[in-house]
């Protein structure tokens, strides 16, 4: 491919601004799993009794990041790409503000969490802004440099737990303002929308698609495979803090935050790979594969190993889960190639219904049993549910769409999941 090509095709301005918006947005809808430590502590909860708290508390940005999702993916159809992102990171400067300056209480935790869940629902105009200045042949990559945003994750963890510990966990949510506001202003100056705008989506559209039971077989898959890698990268800082370093009041948040940023880059940069495999050995044997081994691998996290036991476990599943996501949308678009704007609108929705559920599992179970290890045996018990959902559809989906699929259209289709409307 020539990169001088490729930069002629599209808008190459608008294409590094939709990365920095996703890069940003994701960041900062991660912020309070990666200070989940620093925020528990000053509340004064306990690693057992609190648990469920903890779980609750890290998990209600995923669910605003749900549930706002189809929101700005409505308002990409309407107002364009570029007013909502420019909307959402204005709204998101917000919860970063009450995070800063008002924000000491659970409850006051939880309203901020809510709030900040519009960065996470930065899919639905991120993606679609830049997908739709490239023609087919150059989606690949452009799709590739814009979603390279999910890295904002491991930035969140990574700076986040060193910061608190140093300034404040306060002060990190204030410090977050000042990428936000530079991402802002020169996207402000240099994004633009593509002239080639899809007709706009109604409600009755997403109507019709919930009538079909593979949309609801998708949203299954991928509130597993998204819904467990988002809802993990927020609660691993916690679970590695809890579990292994309980008594470091130091470092042992510091130690946390990078362990669980190791793990959390697996699932980002494995996730295009995960696509492309799936074009190449087919998406449902790719998905089963990935299942399976997040499956096992979650059984043997059961047994809480030691630590570098522990890491590469969940390094592992994080892998596996990344690259679930992306073999789960090169299915999508060969059973619904006419709505597969709104079908990425919804399947992504779920897929933060699951981010949202696994925290509160997880600390609810630590709660009730003063162990991880059941909550990590649930999870398991889904991914072998995902399995056997596959082994079950596979006749049918062969059948009916997969087989009557030119090899090449896989691909291309995959790519294009992100033009229209909410994308994930």
């Amino acid at each position: 491919m020539n990169l001088r090509e490729f930069r002629r095709a599209g808008h190459f301005p608008t294409l590094i601004c939709a990365f920095l918006y996703f890069d940003v947005s994701f960041m900062v809808w991660v912020l309070i799993g990666s200070l989940g430590v620093s925020i528990s502590a000053q509340l004064g909860f306990d690693p057992v009794t609190d648990a469920a708290k903890k779980g609750f508390m890290v998990a209600v940005p995923l669910l605003g990041g749900s549930l706002l999702r189809l929101v700005l993916g409505l308002l990409t159809d309407h107002i364009g790409a570029r007013r909502t992102a420019l909307l959402g990171m204005t709204l998101t400067t917000i919860p970063l503000l009450l995070g800063w300056l008002w924000a000491s209480s659970f409850s006051e935790i939880l309203l901020v969490g809510l709030l900040l869940g519009v960065a996470g629902a930065s899919f639905a105009a991120a993606l679609p802004l830049a997908s739709r200045w490239y023609p087919p042949q150059y989606q690949g990559l452009a799709m590739g440099i814009a979603g390279a945003g999910n890295s904002g994750t491991a930035l969140a963890t990574f700076f986040g737990p060193v910061l608190a510990r140093s300034l404040g966990w306060h002060a990190v949510f204030g410090l977050a303002l000042l990428p936000l506001l530079l991402t802002l202003c020169v996207f402000a100056v240099l994004a633009k929308d593509s002239p080639q705008q899809p007709p706009p989506k109604s409600l009755r559209d997403y109507g019709v698609v919930l009538s079909y039971a593979d949309t609801w077989w998708f949203c299954l898959l991928y509130s597993v495979t998204f819904g467990g890698f988002v809802g993990l990268a927020s609660f691993l800082t916690i679970f590695f803090k809890d579990q292994y370093f309980p008594f470091d009041i130091k470092s042992g948040e510091i130690y946390a935050g990078y362990i669980t940023t190791a793990c959390v880059i697996s699932g980002s940069f494995l996730r295009p790979i995960g696509g492309y495999l799936a074009d190449r050995f087919g998406g449902i044997r790719m998905l089963m594969f990935l299942y399976m081994g997040a499956g096992l691998a979650l059984l043997s996290l059961t047994s809480l190993p030691p630590l570098p036991v522990a890491v590469v476990l969940l390094f592992a599943i994080m892998g596996f889960l990344g690259m679930g996501n992306g073999s789960v949308f090169q299915l999508v678009p060969q059973r619904f190639p006419r709505e597969i704007g709104v079908l990425t609108g919804i399947v992504g929705a779920a897929g933060g219904i699951g981010g949202f559920l696994l925290p509160n599992v997880l600390g609810t179970l630590k709660h009730t049993t003063a162990s991880f290890a059941p909550g990590f045996a649930v999870f398991a018990l889904m991914a072998c549910v995902c399995v056997l959902v596959l082994w079950c559809l596979r006749p049918r989906w062969e059948s009916e769409f997969l087989a009557a699929t030119p090899s090449a259209t896989p691909a291309t289709e995959a790519i294009l999941a992100s033009v229209n409307a909410s994308a994930n």
